[in-house]
């Protein structure tokens, strides 16, 4: 009596040791290294910064709201649409993705569908007659489904799986990357345009008063009063200032061709906004915290990501040391007669389960393991780089605007100094009190000191573009 229980018993057991064994291939483990961040040293501040940190940030701010000129909108919005670069990143991101697809489908059964047929025909020469009859043609015909499904026991699968989506964001971050560098690409070049702009017009406007000033003298050398001695000196004068035009011209173009370039179009004009000395300039430039800049830097972001994703690559390589456990499935008919091929007698099926287990391959499951290691350290370098670069890039764009602003506060000065000194030795040389070379003199100086003064002002707004960038601002969409 008690048989039929003890049998019944056997059976609960058996299939509880059977469901345990599914759940551990199906569950496994994952060898290998869970990532963690690695600790960066982070200043408390950016050098040259007095006082607490900001918790607000240049980089908060969307790019349109920093660059007002509704001119540089256009041209960003259109380089936007347009660039060929960040049409690359994108598609890249977009390869990045499908890579993840193919990845994580290993989790899942391969199954196929194959079918094929064969017809031989028996030599006479080979064979005796008696050994096939009348008929010396032979087939044989196939189709069916076959299934392989490898349990990802040991977290191979799910370790490359990781790799792919860690591989796929840091494709995101390198497209954010562009989108920042874009942005600030073209509002530099065209705050560049406009300050050649200013300077083609300061030697504009310094050549029309040299030839009103060689003018002047040639009408005194005409009526004796002035000699051929300063007539020369004006001249020379004159062609010092108009030599810089042709120079000048030529980085307008080059500087137009640029930004044509940035916004996916032919060389040609560029329609001009704001002069240079209208342009925006913030009133404050907060930096922020420095640990959110590891955050907000699409670079360090992306470090981070091949950083993951190497981590990953290791636990993959390792689970390679261990076996591998597959299932096989067919299921199918065969038939000598292709008309009998659906004819459920000749239906056929099989289902085969084994493990793989490498023991000597030359040490090469080894030495890719210590590979993978190797190129984790790789990019845990590369990550500190990353961050180290960041803090420096923010701290030299920072001291670039304080100087900046400083050299243009000077020059300002100097502008004003000299516009004085050049207009009083026009009158001194009118009352006889000086010559023609005083004049020379301050108007050379004015013309050399407009000149940088233009170009301490667009280096002014170049820095803060660089700031901008340097705190990884302007990817929002």
């Amino acid at each position: 009596m008690m048989l039929p229980q003890l049998a019944d018993v056997r059976f609960r057991v058996s299939g509880a040791v059977f469901g345990l064994i599914v759940f551990f291939l199906l569950a496994g483990c994952t060898v290998g290294p869970d990532y963690l961040r690695p600790t960066v040293v982070i200043p408390g501040n950016y050098r040259g910064v007095v006082g607490a940190p900001a918790v607000e940030s240049l980089a908060d701010l969307p790019w349109w709201e920093l660059f007002k000129d509704p001119v540089l909108q256009e041209l960003t919005r259109e380089a936007l649409r347009n660039n060929y670069d960040l049409r690359t990143a994108a598609a890249r991101v977009e390869e990045a993705r499908a890579q993840v697809g193919v990845s994580r489908s290993f989790f899942y059964p391969q199954i196929d569908l194959n079918g094929g047929g064969r017809v031989q025909q028996v030599s006479r020469a080979s064979e005796p007659p008696q050994s096939f009859g009348a008929n010396r043609t032979f087939q044989n015909w196939i189709n069916g489904f076959n299934m392989v499904w490898e349990f990802d026991v040991f977290g191979r699968i799910r370790r490359e799986s990781e790799a792919a989506g860690a591989e796929y964001i840091a494709s995101e971050m390198d497209r954010r990357g562009v989108y920042i560098a874009l942005v600030a690409d073209v509002a530099q070049s065209y705050f560049n345009l406009r300050e050649f702009d200013l300077e083609l017009e300061i030697a504009q406007r310094t050549l029309k008063i040299n030839d009103e000033t060689i003018d002047f003298y040639q009408r005194r050398l005409t009526g004796g009063v002035s000699n051929q001695l300063e007539v020369d000196q004006a001249v020379a004068n004159r062609s010092r200032t108009s030599s810089t035009i042709p120079e000048l011209e030529r980085q307008i173009a080059t500087q137009e061709n640029l930004i044509n370039f940035l916004l996916g179009r032919n060389p040609g004009p560029i329609p001009r906004g704001a002069v240079l000395t209208d342009q925006y300039h913030p009133p404050t430039v907060p930096a922020g915290l420095p640990a959110a800049l590891l955050e907000r830097r699409p670079d360090v972001q992306s470090a981070e990501q091949l950083l993951v994703a190497a981590n990953a690559n290791i636990g993959a390589a390792k689970a390679l040391f261990f076996p591998t456990f597959s299932l096989n499935a067919a299921l199918g008919s065969t038939s000598h007669e292709f008309s009998n091929i659906a004819d459920k007698r000749a239906a056929v099926w099989a289902v085969a389960g084994g493990f793989f287990q490498p023991i000597f391959q030359g040490w090469r499951i080894f030495w890719n393991y210590e590979g993978t290691k190797a190129r984790f350290d790789q990019a845990l370098a590369q990550y500190e780089k990353a961050a180290q670069n960041g803090f420096r890039e923010v701290a030299d764009a920072l001291v670039a605007i304080e100087k900046f602003r400083d050299v243009r506060a000077e020059l300002e000065i100097s502008v004003q100094a000299l516009s004085n000194a050049a207009r009083l030795s026009r009158l001194r040389y009118d009352t006889g009190l000086a010559n023609y070379l005083e004049i020379l003199i301050a108007d050379q100086q004015l013309f050399d000191q407009e000149l940088l003064l233009a170009r301490a002002r667009g280096g002014q707004l170049t820095a803060v573009v660089q700031v901008y960038r340097a705190l990884g601002g302007g990817w929002q969409p």
